[in-house]
């Protein structure tokens, strides 16, 4: 194949990951939102578990059917990768409950620089001014149509730290897993998912209870709430499955940059179908900058120089890192 036919085909697929990414996440989002605001259904952790058992479902038929060679991943790398994961889980939802809506959003913005950070130290990856600036773009746009009231205690602190850290963690390790022990994205979720399943399905009972003051075994069960139940974890394993092909693809400060288009997307569709309180100028500037900021991001991390490990160029490293199990995915 020409070197453009090829460059023409990940190109494709590049989009195709990102897009599969989007419309999971969004559509996980605005299903999780009708769950728990119309309906009550304020067990989000446990809900986490539920997800992740149907994604391990879906690896256990994909194995079954020979889409997934055995692998192998150490006992020690799975533990800690769960706790990241679960971690940053709690975390999130512990720092919602704790802090304001604002100061939740912006400790999630903080996620984006203590990756860079991550990469740098850990990875030896290096940014170019341009790059740098685009990010700096990116999260005052975000900031701006998504930070309204901002106030902060010290617990409330304490669990933002908790899961920014995680969080970060978490979607590092994605990425040097699947470098590491050549694993691609179906691959590691057979491993990781049944773990984290099963560790949130014990634990998430409890959580929720904490956080809510409601037991799940004494909800109201309808119809309509089993049927948003199970429409969430069907999207959620698509969800899951695109978050780890895109980090293994890219890089997990990319997955968050260009992820923040989800976040416009979900305000977006908030406006449209839930009313068009909260919809004002300075909320539609900070989309454009947003917006703006990804489009420069993706440019300017692409060009040589742009972002890259020190003495290795990132596509090259991608490539070269990536050759072997990034067939699969290919595929999905």
């Amino acid at each position: 194949m020409a070197p453009g036919s090829k460059a023409e085909q990940k190109a494709a697929l590049d989009a195709g990951a990102w897009m599969f990414n989007v419309v999971t996440s969004v559509g996980i989002i605005m299903v999780n939102k009708a769950l728990m605001a119309t309906h009550g259904f304020s067990f989000a952790t446990t809900l986490t578990g539920l997800h992740f058992a149907t994604t391990t479902l879906m690896t256990l038929m994909m194995k079954w059917l020979g889409y997934v060679q055995p692998s192998h991943l150490p006992l020690s790398e799975l533990v800690k990768f769960v706790f990241f994961a679960n971690l940053s889980i709690v975390g999130m939802n512990v720092s919602l409950m704790w802090n304001s809506v604002g100061f939740y959003q912006i400790a999630k913005l903080s996620i984006i620089p203590l990756l860079c950070i991550m990469e740098v130290l850990f990875e030896n990856f290096r940014y170019s001014r341009d790059t740098k600036l685009s990010i700096v773009v990116v999260l005052v746009g975000v900031g701006v149509c998504t930070v309204s009231d901002v106030s902060v205690n010290a617990q409330g602190l304490l669990a933002a730290i908790i899961a920014v850290c995680g969080t970060a963690l978490q979607q590092h390790y994605v990425n040097y897993l699947q470098r590491k022990y050549s694993l691609n994205s179906l691959k590691l979720l057979g491993h990781t998912a049944p773990a984290q399943a099963a560790s949130l399905l014990i634990l998430g009972p409890f959580v929720d209870f904490w956080l809510t003051r409601n037991r799940i075994d004494t909800f109201q069960y309808t119809s309509i709430v089993t049927f948003f139940i199970v429409l969430s974890c069907v999207i959620a394993v698509g969800t899951n499955l695109s978050q780890f092909i895109c980090i293994g693809r890219f890089t997990a400060v990319t997955f968050q940059v260009i992820g923040h288009m989800k976040t416009i997307l979900v305000l977006t569709l908030g406006f449209l179908f839930f009313g068009k309180e909260g919809l004002n100028f300075h909320v539609a500037v900070g989309m454009v900058l947003a917006v703006v900021g990804m489009i420069w991001y993706s440019s300017a991390s692409s060009k040589p120089g742009g972002k890259e490990r020190q003495g290795v160029p990132s596509e090259k490293a991608q490539k070269s890192s990536s050759s072997s199990e990034s067939e699969l995915d290919d595929k999905v």
